[in-house]
């Protein structure tokens, strides 16, 4: 079935089509084109998630993998870590509720021409989530709009649609029956392409974008605005009123948490509670993502702790993922940290028994593990543990644990925010001014400024002692 010509009854203009057509054109010269191979899989068990019952798939040369009548493929992409944060939140949960999930990531097979793409589109979006933290005008002009308004469109998603074709011949040997729940579109869209049948497409944003549509799946959000702003297709073509999304082929089903969390909800709380009744220090956990965007703030954001951490105020807990070398970074920059801090490195099993003992976690906790699976999971198990939870306005918004709200990355995310205030476990996010000639922060201004009010950037040079500060 065409996908990229009609999107829920919407028609796409023939330009538009067109320059879809060419879209798939140019990625099948860059990346190949291997709808002429056949696939083949076998599962293996996850030692990170066993406890979740979760089977790895990987690529062999033999046909024939069988799945149990309880299986459920969770199929998501490596992009950063927050797909595959939902992903374990859906093994989780499928878990709990007697399933079998097996680990389907399209960007884990190199030979594959999805994975080229998807790898290819993830470099492009790393580096202009980074450019976006060390430019204000590109955040401004080019960042914030392509994933606030860019992504909005619905002639984006007539394109993603015919780049998914070319991803649909890695799933093409799978059983095509088998429950599916993909966190990303671009996996649903593989799977319809592919001929599944039972397709979950858990929208991760609580902003509503074409971007994440997968006509023909069961879309799921988490909000009661992204559901209407889904359902409607608000905004998606500012030309035009769109027809709606079908009854039946989206639901509000809550938020993308982990079976583990959901069950000690009380139990993690009533432990902040008594470690701020009992004058324990605050334990601030940070967690790096994977696209590396904000390292120059974190830092900043460890140097303005440090002092607390010796006094006995504060816990500092950092996450970096599986990379070693932003940690490396962090103590080029400051160097006193390496005589404060304990690490724990590539040893998961360690590391988890650590943190569920619980006991006396002072001073300043590093953490990084080489496995991907690891380094994210050690997110989750810091949660739990954390008093606060310093992080941009991602998925984590989303996470049952108390939130200040940092930069975010993309106007997209500050919905994340908007829904951490609304539920009550979050700080709103706020925006600081700049200088309009050298971007520099101001330290006094905020969003409450009128936007021309003068204030010094604090920089001599230039001619900007006296700037005004824009937002």
């Amino acid at each position: 079935m065409e996908r990229s010509k009609t999107i829920f009854g919407n028609d796409i203009a023939a330009r538009d089509y067109a320059k879809a057509v060419r879209q798939k054109a140019k990625f099948i010269k860059k990346y190949g084109d291997d709808s002429h191979r056949n696939y083949f899989f076998k599962a293996v068990e996850n030692p990170v998630l066993a406890h979740l019952g979760v089977k790895t798939l990987v690529l062999t040369d033999k046909p024939g993998l069988e799945l149990p009548d309880n299986a459920l493929i969770v199929g998501n992409i490596r992009m950063g870590y927050g797909h595959y944060r939902i992903s374990m939140a859906i093994a989780s949960a499928a878990h709990a509720l007697g399933y079998v999930p097996y680990w389907l990531d399209l960007n884990s097979y190199p030979e594959s021409t999805a994975t080229k793409i998807i790898s290819g589109q993830n470099d492009l979006y790393s580096l202009g989530s980074r450019i976006s933290q060390k430019s204000w005008l590109f955040n401004k002009f080019v960042w914030e709009p392509i994933n606030y308004e860019g992504f909005r469109k619905l002639t984006y998603n007539a394109g993603d649609q015919k780049n998914a074709e070319l991803m649909a011949p890695l799933l093409r040997n799978l059983p095509k029956d088998v429950p599916y729940v993909a966190t990303h579109a671009w996996p649903a869209q593989a799977a319809i392409h592919a001929g599944f049948t039972r397709v979950v497409n858990a929208i991760p944003d609580n902003w509503p974008m074409a971007l994440h549509l997968s006509e023909g799946s069961i879309h799921t959000v988490q909000t009661p605005s992204s559901f209407i702003g889904y359902k409607m297709l608000r905004g998606m073509d500012k030309k035009r009123q769109l027809k709606p999304m079908p009854k039946g082929s989206l639901f509000d089903v809550g938020h993308y948490i982990d079976h583990e969390f959901v069950e000690n909800i009380e139990a993690d709380c009533k432990a902040r509670l008594d470690r701020m009744a009992e004058g324990k220090p605050r334990r601030c956990f940070l967690s790096i993502g994977g696209a590396g965007a904000q390292q120059k703030l974190f830092e900043d954001i460890i140097r303005h702790l440090l002092p607390q951490v010796r006094a006995g105020k504060v816990t500092l807990l950092v996450n970096t993922g599986d990379h070693f070398e932003v940690w490396d970074s962090i103590l080029a920059h400051i160097p006193e940290l390496k005589s404060l801090a304990e690490t724990h490195f590539n040893d998961y099993e360690a590391t988890k028994a650590f943190l569920e003992k619980d006991e006396n976690i002072r001073g300043v906790q590093v953490f990084c593990h080489k496995d991907i699976f690891a380094a994210v999971y050690v997110t989750n198990l810091l949660m739990r543990v954390c008093d606060v939870l310093l992080t941009k306005p991602s998925e984590l918004s989303f996470y049952p644990v108390p939130k200040i709200m940092i930069h975010r990355v993309g106007g997209h995310e500050m919905w994340g925010a908007i829904r951490a205030a609304e539920v009550g476990d979050g700080t709103y996010a706020r925006r600081r001014k700049r200088c309009w000639r050298c971007s520099t922060r101001s330290p006094t201004a905020t969003r409450s400024s009128p936007p021309s009010a003068a204030a010094s950037c604090g920089r001599k040079t230039q001619g900007c002692t006296t700037a005004r500060m824009r937002l």
